[in-house]
């Protein structure tokens, strides 16, 4: 039937049962189809409520409430809020989105850390989001600078700005059941330098997203008289970039990653390095070593290199999967008894004896007996071993037993050293609990007492009781496997189904069911008993002690994606904000039904890749011209879309 035609039936029928003719009824089709309209029909009658007071909306399927705007706080610029932003305004349609972070900049950890040697254990091809290479990196392991500076040009490109609002704390956060929302207390500097005052507020919202990272805490050693220090002091955290230490005698407190880089950058520069090694500890090659430069070390790319990287960007994606599938292999040496495990062990023990051969009194201090390479992150330490043993350096393997307001006292001998700059790797607060309160469903409980002596959670993206409330760095995320970078971009990925999940069927709040979090433990806890993790040595792993529970997936960072490919639901408990959990199939139809590109007809295999119904069925063309038909291939089928002797 042609649409003339089609257009007089339809008039027809309006005249024939005394309908109004600007009835709107529901249609996909195009053109002027009485048909074709923005919304279903609605009929008062069918407001009506069902005997305990439940009625069925207006809204089509997959359309989220009109009434509720969703909000969602992002706490953190750094990596986690980066990706979020990116993904998020790209996926999700119709929301509020804000990113506070507590820095005059972008970055998290890597504006913070500008402390000499600042640098990523692993390839500099691997530390970038799946979602943008970077063909100019200068060396194989970037610096803490340019690092920051790719993020950096990421937010600009992207005008991430207009989402963020940085210089602002949060203090605070907690759940109203009533309004099913996040009360979140913000705290933000004045403009009014060395004032010393805040400005205080509330906002709400209805998602709350930790990125706020692992390593945001820092903490100064405990020792006795440090600030009555009166030349330079600095923590690794809190660094003075460009800070000159030329000729100065410096002392470096603490030997895990932080003090292991500091160390070996700063020795060519100092007169005189004092530092102290207390505990064993392996020092290793950094990630992807076999792909560096000789025996492991860093190394420029060339301006060759780096232009052929950019004109060739598919040379350049082989050459990135060839080192990340070299490192995707790495969780067998977390294993105990491998093969993998035994080899890495008997590496750092060759580099170590030989690199400590002119002071072998250090072998016995530094070298672990009684844990493996695998129980925490390795530390790369390249040319740190050749600075403890150089003529300049200072090694002691006992307490400091005071900072005076000159030097530093040796407990062993009460000697005291004058020096002109303490730098502090002492690390951060690793226990996992928020710098600040959080309270959920249970106003008397926050996220800190909820597991005082386990930290737990679900797969590491949440916790039991505290709904809507998801985290990048929660407890039994794969922290201890490469590049953190990929691992974000998967968590962003989940959250976002989440997300649309909720908007979509509705839902007013969700958090995973106590019982599903248990068992995950259960299941962690009975599986890392078999790593190297479980060695008796203090790591992050373990919040800093020796024989803590351990907070790592359990798990190959692969298993990790795996599990986050798609949430599951199941696991969550679930409430909505009708009274009937089947309120969002809403009036009976699908949103696409009413959009000019939707395919009404998506479940009909597609044939040789052909995708030209994707977006909408072109309706000026004949039906038969439109699908390659010649008139006549067809028995009885004429191209005007007449049957023989039927009109």
């Amino acid at each position: 039937m042609p649409p003339s035609d089609c257009q007089n039936f339809s008039n027809d029928v309006f005249t024939a049962y005394g309908l109004p003719e600007d009835l709107q009824i529901g249609s996909n089709t195009r053109g002027n189809h009485p048909a074709s309209i923005d919304r279903p029909v609605q009929d008062p009658e069918w407001d009506a409520p069902s005997s305990r007071g439940y009625t069925v909306s207006r809204h089509m399927i997959n359309e989220p409430p009109t009434d509720k705007p969703f909000k969602i706080i992002m706490m953190g610029a750094g990596a986690a809020g980066i990706d979020f932003i990116h993904h998020a305004t790209k996926e999700l349609q119709g929301l509020d989105i804000v990113c506070y972070d507590k820095n005059p900049e972008v970055g998290g950890t890597w504006y913070e850390n500008r402390y000499p040697g600042c640098a990523c254990d692993v390839p500099s091809v691997g530390y970038t989001f799946p979602w943008k290479a970077n063909p100019n990196w200068t060396n194989f392991y970037s610096g803490a600078r340019e690092i920051w500076e790719y993020m950096k040009a990421i937010v600009d490109e992207e005008g991430m700005m207009k989402y963020i609002q940085l210089n602002t704390t949060v203090i605070g956060a907690t759940w109203n059941e009533t309004k099913s929302k996040w009360i979140v207390k913000l705290e933000k500097k004045t403009l009014v330098e060395d004032d010393g005052s805040v400005i205080e507020w509330e906002e709400e919202c209805d998602l709350l997203l930790n990125g706020l990272g692992f390593l945001n805490a820092w903490k100064w050693p405990e020792i006795p008289g440090i600030q009555s220090f009166r030349g330079d002091l600095f923590h690794t955290a809190n660094y003075k970039e460009g800070f000159d230490l030329k000729g100065k005698r410096v002392a470096v407190i603490g030997s895990g990653s932080s003090g292991v880089q500091v160390v070996a950058s700063v020795y060519s520069d100092v007169s005189e390095l004092y530092t102290w090694v207390r505990s064993p500890t392996w020092i290793t090659a950094a990630f992807g070593q076999q792909f560096a430069g000789k025996d492991g070390r860093n190394f420029d790319y060339t301006q060759e290199q780096k232009k052929e990287f950019a004109r060739d960007p598919e040379k350049y994606h082989r050459y990135k999967k060839m080192i990340e599938n070299e490192l995707n292999k790495r969780f067998k040496l977390v294993l105990r008894n491998t093969r993998e495990s035994d080899e890495a062990n008997a590496f750092a023990f060759g580099e170590m004896t030989s690199k400590l051969k002119s002071k072998p009194h250090l072998m016995g201090v530094m070298i672990p007996k009684d844990f493996n390479v695998a129980c925490r992150r390795p530390t790369p330490g390249n040319g740190y071993l050749e600075a403890l043993t150089g003529p300049k350096t200072t090694v002691f393997t006992e307490s400091i037993k005071a900072i005076t307001p000159t030097g530093i006292v040796d407990s062993a001998t009460g000697t005291e050293y004058p020096v002109d700059v303490i730098i502090c790797a002492t690390g951060f607060d690793t226990s996992y609990k928020p710098r600040f309160p959080i309270t959920g469903l249970d106003p008397n409980v926050t996220l800190a007492e909820k597991y005082p002596k386990h930290p737990s959670s679900y797969l590491g993206i949440g916790v039991d009781g505290f709904p809507n409330y998801f985290t990048y760095s929660g407890p039994f995320t794969p922290i201890a496997q490469g590049s953190v970078l990929p691992i974000i971009t998967h968590l962003t990925k989940n959250f976002i189904e989440v997300i649309n999940h909720m908007r979509r069927q509705h839902i007013r709040r969700l958090s995973p069911k106590k019982s599903v979090v248990e068992d995950f433990v259960e299941h962690a806890d009975t599986f890392l008993k078999r790593t190297c993790w479980a060695d008796p040595c203090p790591s992050w792993f373990k919040q800093g002690t020796k024989t803590g529970p351990i907070v790592m997936w359990p798990g190959s960072r692969l298993a990790y994606f795996e599990a986050l490919r798609k949430p599951h639901f199941e696991d969550y408990e679930i409430e909505y904000w009708s009274k009937n959990r089947w309120g969002f199939l809403g009036n009976g139809f699908v949103d696409f039904e009413f959009s000019d590109k939707g395919d009404i007809t998506w479940y009909l295999d597609k044939l040789s890749g052909r995708e030209d119904w994707e977006n909408g069925v072109p309706f000026n063309k004949d039906p038969m011209e439109f699908a390659g038909i010649a008139q006549g291939a067809l028995p009885n089928v004429q191209t005007n879309g007449k049957a023989n002797g039927v009109a």
